[in-house]
């Protein structure tokens, strides 16, 4: 199973400082033992939302909101996909996860949605979907061809 181990924004990643050298290395010791357990599978941090946007859609609208966003407490600073077997394995995973920021920090952990997930009749529809684990298994699978 892919989970991901989501670390939330707040107001110290929004302040658009980066880690400093100790942190870069935790981290990099970090996705060392992810790799050599064979379960690390990607990841990235996020920049603050004052360099992103939001839309909205309601009623066929599309409505266009330019960072930063008020709304802290649904801010994503970045993410680690690991493939392990439960998610008391993920579980595990994000204990070890060092903290970039320091000060209190709150993760995430969900599961993602892959080929399997979907009814066979729908894999193909899968098989071009811009998700990535989704698509990529439902290409493969025989019920994924398309005809």
């Amino acid at each position: 199973m892919l989970f991901m181990i989501i670390r939330k924004g707040d107001a110290i990643t929004e302040s658009g400082a980066l880690p400093g050298a100790e942190a870069i290395e935790a981290m990099g010791r970090y996705r060392d033992e992810l790799t050599a357990a064979g379960v690390y599978r990607g990841g990235d941090g996020l920049l603050p939302t004052a360099v992103g946007a939001k839309l909205r859609y309601s009623n066929g609208r599309t409505t266009v909101t330019d960072g930063p966003f008020t709304e802290a407490k649904e801010i994503i600073a970045g993410f680690v996909l690991v493939e392990v077997a439960t998610l008391a394995d993920a579980v595990h995973w994000a204990r070890l996860c060092p903290s970039l920021a320091g000060g209190e920090v709150e993760i995430e952990i969900r599961q993602v949605a892959e080929a399997a997930h979907f009814p066979a009749a729908l894999r193909p529809a899968v098989a071009r979907m811009p998700w990535s684990t989704a698509s990529a298994q439902a290409a493969t699978s025989p019920l994924g061809a398309a005809a």
